[in-house]
């Protein structure tokens, strides 16, 4: 999992859990389930594999069968996963001063990947390319900037990644950036604090726009949520949330926020990661706090001692260890998220925010891939779910999101222009 400010907040909003426990057996996937799936464009906006490729030099073309990531593109043809963004995410702690140099850092692995496997993967900068890459039997591969501190204060850095083709930036992580405040700190008083966005901020909302360029508000505090949904010109994605009337989770959205999601034509992409889906687990990691902080705190405090950066495999590693104590909740935990999402917000404004490879092993029972995906198919089908409503929620809405901010942004050009 992600390296993580040590705060009980933080925790709660980025903390990867458990490791696999003995799960029982899943349903098969029935004929009508497996038609509707395969016949799906299906998206998810979220993925932490990029810190596999840099730290570990990891393939995503591994046929390893041992390998206990999320995705592989054999997993992901597994599971017809059609587009994936892929996560840029930069630790704050240990990337300070060099916020910048590791965002491209990341962007560069994910180039790689691609051109390593140009037969089963492609670049995609829009629609059109995430469309093509459908009708080619490709992977459409995207990027994410996961916290806004990785522009450095800087607009024109938020432009060149957009060049990059970064098609949506979380504006804040689990820490509070010079101009977004954040879930993960919001009630930490060491913490220099905005009451939501700063004027600059709204700056960078506009700019998201004018660019065409998805503005994320995971991870972001209340007022930060609000600010940004007031200023922007175009409709918002949630890259990887859930809901918190279901889970007490800070990083959870209220009802009132789903709703002025659906007001503002954006879409909610629910995150599988069982301490945002499930109260029980979601207590017990909270419980679990202090040992698992010690024990990530000490491999830190080693590594600084020998002059060594952290790196994101071996916290996971520890971390795996701790979470695989908390037992898995089954299917229904995410499921319920999605049916809530869906009955709050209306049926065309969720998706799919897996959080794969940032998570662990803490995902639902009969999840450990995206191999898996057909089950979440076959799990709306069984709760009456039509096929075209499976189908907005596979891919169709956060398509439906990415295509009306794209038209945004040909607005803003035109208007420009005069």
């Amino acid at each position: 999992m992600k390296l993580k400010l040590i705060t009980i907040t933080a925790v709660l909003c980025s903390i990867a859990a458990a490791q696999t426990n003995a799960a029982p057996p899943t349903n098969s996937i029935s004929a009508r389930a497996r038609q509707i799936h395969d016949s799906a464009l299906i998206i998810d906006t979220h993925a932490d594999t990029p810190q596999r490729f840099l730290d570990e030099g990891f393939d995503i073309g591994s046929t390893d069968l041992n390998d206990i990531g999320h995705i592989t593109l054999d997993k992901a043809r597994r599971g017809n996963l059609g587009a994936e963004f892929f996560s840029i995410w930069v630790e704050p702690e240990t990337n300070q001063g060099r916020y910048a140099k590791h965002t491209f850092d990341l962007i560069d692995s994910v180039y790689e990947q691609a051109a390593r496997h140009p037969d089963r993967m492609m670049m995609a900068f829009s629609t059109a390319d995430i469309e093509r890459a459908y009708r080619e039997h490709k992977l459409a591969t995207l990027m994410g900037i996961e916290g806004g501190h990785s522009i450095e204060n800087d607009i024109h850095l938020l432009r060149d990644y957009y060049r990059l083709g970064v098609r949506y930036m979380t504006l804040s992580w689990s820490n509070t950036n010079e101009w977004a405040d954040s879930c993960g700190d919001i009630n930490d008083a060491k913490v220099q604090h905005h009451n939501g966005l700063t004027d600059f901020g709204k700056q960078v909302v506009l700019e998201m726009n004018r660019m065409g360029m998805m503005v994320d508000i995971s991870h972001v505090a209340d007022k930060t949520f609000w600010d940004a949904i007031a200023t922007t010109k175009a409709p918002v994605i949630a890259s990887h949330s859930s809901a918190r009337a279901l889970v007490s989770a800070t990083s959870n959205m209220t009802d009132d926020m789903l709703k002025a999601v659906a007001k503002n034509g954006g879409v909610v992409q629910v995150n599988f990661f069982n301490g945002f889906d499930d109260e029980t687990f979601h207590k017990a990691l909270e419980a679990q706090k202090k040992d698992v902080d010690a024990a990530t705190q000490k491999y830190i405090d080693q590594m600084k001692a020998q002059g060594k950066t952290p790196t994101y495999i071996a916290v996971d590693r520890i971390e795996r260890e701790w979470m695989a104590k908390i037992p898995r909740p089954p299917l229904n935990s995410l499921i319920d998220q999605i049916d809530h999402i869906a009955k709050v917000a209306g049926i065309d404004h969720v998706g799919l925010g897996s959080d794969f490879d940032g998570v662990s092993g803490a995902t639902p029972q009969g999840i450990d891939s995206a191999a898996d995906l057909p089950k979440i198919t076959q799990a709306l089908l069984d709760r009456g779910y039509t096929a075209e409503d499976i189908h907005k929620i596979l891919g169709g809405n956060l398509l439906r999101v990415f295509r009306e901010v794209e038209r945004v942004r040909r607005q803003m050009e035109t208007a420009d222009a005069k």
